[in-house]
């Protein structure tokens, strides 16, 4: 994707969170690139800090309406989070996970840290960890398996389980402060 589709993107979240401050009408753009059904995941962050973080795992909608949802969810309905505050909104630096297809992870030393996003499933519980995470946290494999169980409500391990499978995926990320001057 172009930066300037990036850009439009990140503009378009932004929007859609004033959106409810301001009670403007958010227009979906109708460029062909955003009409793909793709899982997306909007994260919030400010001062450095996750600030709110929802999304699709699979491609439901369009992106651009994927976008405009889960910036609003990721900003009001983030259960770790209260809902923002209008004076919140110039601090926030927005980002945008685009994800590729979930692949079944069929030897887990194949993955790579910054590459694969990963997504469990399990009869006691899911989760996901997007490709960004272990970076930002300095984890080595061994420790991003674990956290995936964690993050799913599963004992450390879990995902070695018979009945757990195990989804790896690639996410082109980008975010605000990726165009600061």
């Amino acid at each position: 994707m172009t930066d300037a589709l990036k850009q439009e993107l990140l503009a378009l979240a932004r929007r859609s969170i004033a959106s409810r401050f301001d009670h403007s009408q958010v227009e979906n753009p109708h460029n062909p690139e955003f009409q793909p059904h793709r899982g997306v995941f909007v994260s919030l962050h400010k001062d450095g800090d996750l600030r709110g973080c929802i999304g699709y795992i699979k491609g439901y909608k369009s992106i651009a309406d994927s976008v405009i949802e889960m910036a609003q969810q990721a900003a009001f309905h983030d259960p770790r989070f209260r809902p923002l505050r209008e004076q919140e909104l110039p601090e926030l630096n927005i980002e945008i996970s685009i994800l590729s297809e979930l692949l079944p992870v069929t030897d887990s030393d194949a993955l790579q840290i910054g590459r694969d996003g990963l997504y469990i499933q399990h009869p006691h519980g899911s989760g996901l960890l997007l490709p960004q995470v272990p970076s930002e946290w300095h984890w080595d494999l061994p420790t991003f398996l674990t956290q995936l169980c964690r993050k799913a409500g599963l004992p450390d391990g879990a995902w070695k389980d018979a009945a757990a499978q195990l989804f790896r995926f690639e996410a082109e990320v980008f975010s605000e402060s990726d165009f600061l001057p």
